[in-house]
């Protein structure tokens, strides 16, 4: 390094000892060997005598413009022409006061045109949405915009816009496969700190099942890379020479992890744009059961089963799912559709070993699913016909829905739910109990409503029941309540009280209903009440006509 750095100065103390000896101003060169002078080269000039005044110094030569090195082409094309940016006015449901409109806010996320012409987008973009606008590089417009189809289990979604100049110019990208692992691609977006598009890229890391954290519990086929996602991020695509390889959907927080961020892979993508063809989105099918892995080899010796690496166990059926009428606890699931199961529960689908639930995850509404299994050592054949699952969505977050309720005396009963529990927060041990076990006890064939006594609207005909927040209601006059809508039929009969008691014992919360009827009125008005009840999720108007309106900027 010394030597190089004595080389440097020499070199540069030489050239400004030549350029005050009267030479010429040197020419840029390139960086080739130096060539000889040719024989018609003039002279250089003899050295000034030592007597001789000082040589007045030359003119400062001109500068000369730096060489500019071509940016390579872009290895996913010119993407400007297939990304929008989306602005999303929602309004998010008021558990605690369900009767209200809820919380207005706003929201930014990416799509890219597909054909058709449609734009793909992430489900959480556009839930709850009220008002959607998109917007296109080098255009001032924002366009209004409405939904399609939303996903919400595999939180994928499409919108268009109806004005005919949106989608001039624009170009709809193709979708590939699945990329390698250690691949490089790269995630195109608006994340926040800036307003045009940003472009990420990383490596493929980690090829999954995932849970997909919108819905909450569905969990499907993800890729982990690590190119960067943000806020903003949400439904662009993810790119490798010039496809898409995925949607960017979500990612860990700084304090749980870096550089880890998921996309929603094709196969997933497909499966929805498959889904919809008939114009309805009919969601992911599901067994409805949970199993074991059988891998110990004295376990295995005990049920019967050779030294084959084949088999998993049945814990549990859901009655409810479509397992519940063809399989039994203590089964062996021998294979799926002539794929042999491993006793970890792996399957080789196309070459590649995946998980069990991959082979129903390709399947929709209808299709039956054919298993040969080992009941009591006997081998059996089953054919299954698939369905979702019902019991599942109790656990699960909602969107585009409001929340169910009946108000009767200042009391506010709400069917238990995911967001009911995030909204309240509630730490009863009975209420997380019936939550957590809701499914795996069968809870939901006695109770399909869980339905808790919520809040109080403080009013003379309700005092001394703050004991009762929390409870869960068993009967109301000696009938047994099984989903909210027994609750409100109750109500709506004219008994002189009503008598709820509820589950766990202790004494009844007593209701007269000529009090009642008497506050009825006093308590809408107090606590502005607009409507006592709401019955079933009546989605909101997600879907917001454009037809009459003009862009804006």
């Amino acid at each position: 390094m010394k030597r190089l750095l004595v080389g440097i100065i020499l070199l540069f103390a030489s050239a400004e000892l030549f350029a005050q000896q009267n030479t010429p101003p040197l020419q840029q060169q390139d960086a080739t060997p130096p060539v000889a002078p040719q024989q018609n080269t003039p002279p250089l000039p003899p050295p000034p005598d030592e007597g001789a005044p000082p040589l007045r110094p030359t003119a400062t030569p001109p500068p000369v413009a730096p060489i500019v090195v071509a940016a390579p082409k872009q290895p996913n094309g010119k993407i400007q022409k297939s990304l929008v940016r989306i602005t999303s006015t929602e309004v998010e449901p008021d558990y605690r006061a369900p009767w209200n409109t809820g919380a207005i806010g706003r929201g930014v996320g990416a799509g890219f045109v597909i054909d058709g012409p449609r734009i793909m987008t992430n489900a959480h973009v556009v839930s709850n949405t009220r008002y959607l606008t998109v917007e296109r590089e080098g255009d001032p417009n924002k366009y209004p915009a409405r939904v399609l189809f939303v996903a919400h289990d595999c939180d994928l979604a499409l919108i268009t816009v109806d004005s005919p100049e949106f989608f001039k110019n624009m170009v709809p990208l193709g979708l590939g496969g699945i990329p390698e692992l250690e691949s490089t691609v790269s995630a195109y977006g608006y994340p926040i700190g800036g307003e045009r598009m940003s472009v990420t890229t990383g490596i493929v890391s980690r090829i999954d099942f995932q849970l997909y954290t919108h819905s909450s519990i569905d969990s499907h086929l993800a890729i982990q890379i690590s190119a960067q996602i943000n806020p903003g991020n949400s439904g662009g695509p993810v790119m490798q020479n010039g496809k898409v390889v995925g949607v960017a959907f979500q990612g860990y927080s700084g304090d749980i992890a870096q550089g880890v961020a998921y996309m929603i892979p094709t196969p997933v993508i497909r499966r929805f744009l498959t889904d919809i063809k008939d114009n309805r989105y009919d969601k992911y099918v599901d067994l409805g059961l949970t199993y074991s892995k059988l891998q110990n080899p004295a376990q295995r010796r005990y049920l019967g089963l050779p030294d084959d690496g084949r088999g998993v166990m049945v814990d549990t059926v859901i009655e409810a799912g479509p397992a519940g009428k063809a399989l039994k606890q203590g089964d062996v699931l021998l294979s799926i559709d002539d794929h042999a199961i491993a006793s970890d529960a792996f399957v080789e689908l196309e070459g590649e070993r995946v998980e069990m639930p991959e082979v129903v995850e390709r399947k929709f509404k209808g299709d039956k699913v054919k298993f040969e299994i080992l009941r009591d050592r006997k081998p059996m054949t089953l054919r299954i016909e698939l369905n979702t699952v019902w019991p599942y969505q109790m656990q699960a977050h909602h969107y585009d829905t409001r929340p169910r309720y009946v108000v009767y005396g200042g009391l506010i009963f709400q069917p238990l739910s995911l967001d009911l529990l995030d909204a309240y927060q509630t730490g009863d041990p009975r209420v997380r109990h019936y939550f957590d076990y809701f499914i795996l006890e069968q809870i939901y064939l006695q109770h399909p409503d869980v339905i808790v006594l919520t809040n109080i609207l403080p009013d003379p005909t309700n005092t001394y029941l703050a004991a009762y927040r929390s409870s869960i209601v068993d009967e109301v006059n000696g009938k047994k309540m099984t989903t909210l809508n027994d609750l409100a039929q109750a109500f709506a009969e004219a008994p002189d009280r009503f008598v709820i008691k509820m589950i766990g014992g202790g004494p009844p919360l007593v209701l007269d209903r000529k009090e009642v009827e008497s506050a009825r009125e006093r308590i809408r008005t107090r606590y502005n009440v607009i409507a006592e009840q709401n019955l079933n999720e009546q989605p909101v108007s997600a879907q917001v006509s454009a037809k009459s309106e003009e862009p804006h900027s």
